[in-house]
């Protein structure tokens, strides 16, 4: 019989919560989360900003293991401690297979993690951090140049990789680009767990989509996204929209 392998759920303690009054828990859609169950490929988290899937992708990395600012198991660099409690009130439940690899994202502290390596390898000691990046210096490139090193160069086969926004500093063609490269890593069974609001990036076929809302998390279709809805409506129906938006209608 074949082994699940990766993350299979995560659910809240309850029992052990101070308050639902509390940050994170009064977050509208941690309100009334009690489980989340991942798809063994690609699991997504939709919805509005403030709905909590930064907070709750960073509880999730933090949970399996990962440093809240990003990285490998390995990274364990602090610069700003601005993580929530809520990984505390976690518990995971993983296959009985294990990932070789695995890394967290979070786009907005990438920029340390890059500092963390160019500081490691000026200590010296071994082998360079960055050649399992491409080789160049991450800071010599720029944002979205750095991403996708870390997508094309550092992620490998049999991976866990858990993403919060990842479009953040991708292209539009590069996020194309990003849904092959995960398929890719897919084939050679990896798992992604990912934060978006890119309607793009949330295109991988057959995937778990989980949107957040005020009223809570349900799981939905990707073309009943709020996110796709709005940029399909945009893009076939821009110049009335503008006109509206501009309040020349």
């Amino acid at each position: 019989m074949l082994q699940q392998k990766g993350l299979m759920e995560v659910s809240l303690k309850k029992d052990k919560i101070p308050s639902k009054d509390q940050y994170p828990f009064n977050i509208p859609a941690l309100r009334n989360f009690s489980s989340m169950k991942f798809h063994p490929k690609v699991t997504y988290l939709s919805g509005e900003n403030g709905m909590g899937k930064s907070t709750l992708i960073e509880a999730i990395a933090v949970a399996c293991g990962f440093n809240p600012e990003g990285g490998s198991r390995n990274f364990t660099f602090a610069t700003h401690n601005s993580h929530s409690v809520l990984h505390q009130y976690l518990t995971v439940a993983r296959g009985a297979v294990k990932p070789q690899d695995g890394y967290f994202l979070r786009s907005e502290s990438f920029f340390n993690v890059a500092t963390n390596i160019h500081e490691l390898d000026k200590e010296g000691g071994g082998g360079k951090i960055i050649d399992a990046y491409g080789g160049v210096p991450l800071h010599e490139q720029s944002h979205g140049e750095s991403f996708w090193a870390l997508f094309t160069h550092r992620f490998g086969g049999n991976g866990l990789y858990i993403l919060d926004e990842p479009e953040a500093a991708l292209s539009p063609s590069r996020q194309m680009a990003m849904l092959a490269r995960m398929h890719d890593l897919v084939e050679q069974q990896s798992q992604f767990i990912i934060a978006t609001h890119s309607p793009i990036v949330m295109a991988y076929p057959h995937a778990i989509i989980y949107e957040l809302t005020e009223n809570g998390i349900k799981k939905t279709r990707y073309a009943e996204t709020e996110n796709y809805k709005v940029s399909h409506q945009f893009i076939n129906n821009y110049e009335n929209l503008l006109k509206i938006l501009m309040g020349e209608e």
